[in-house]
């Protein structure tokens, strides 16, 4: 690696629930450029969570992404000739990022809706524990169990 890595910016928070990790959500939903619409997809996505369920939406969706993100992933090493799925713990902000790839990732799977109804409906599904990207978790945290013979890999050499 050459010179130092980036500092870390904050990122600011969100104007109408003054989240820090939905505004960052948001820019996980954003395409081109588009934080507008990408604001207006979210907050229809959280009007239709207060009118279905009548939980504060902000709790919604800080439980799904508990729900979603995972303790466990499978990282491909090479040892000896063979290449290994090496079961690994996951940090925090990859946790998070994991979630909202996998629920987006769903929502947008799920076909015949305004993206705001197919996220509002990711959204309630993984706050219940169901739905595609608690499917997604838990075939990931699946394969680390599988691969758990191989875990003594994980303490030699790099990641």
């Amino acid at each position: 690696m050459r010179g130092k890595p980036s500092p870390k910016r904050p990122i600011t928070p969100d104007p109408q629930y003054q989240s820090a990790v939905l505004a960052k959500f948001v820019n996980y939903i954003m395409e081109r450029g588009k934080k507008n619409t990408a604001r207006a997809v979210v907050y229809g996505a959280f009007n239709i969570i207060k009118e279905k369920t009548k939980l504060n939406p902000l709790d919604v969706f800080d439980g799904a992404i508990k729900n979603v993100a995972p303790l466990l992933e499978v990282r491909s090493r090479r040892i000896g000739g063979g290449n290994y799925q090496i079961p690994m713990p996951v940090s925090g902000d990859r946790r998070q990022s994991l979630a909202f790839r996998w629920i987006i990732a769903a929502a947008k799977a799920r076909k015949g809706m305004p993206m705001a109804k197919r996220l509002a409906a990711e959204l309630t599904d993984a706050y219940g524990k169901e739905g595609a990207a608690i499917k997604k978790r838990d075939d990931v945290h699946r394969m680390a169990e599988a691969n758990k013979a191989f875990a003594h890999f994980a303490r030699f050499g790099r990641k």
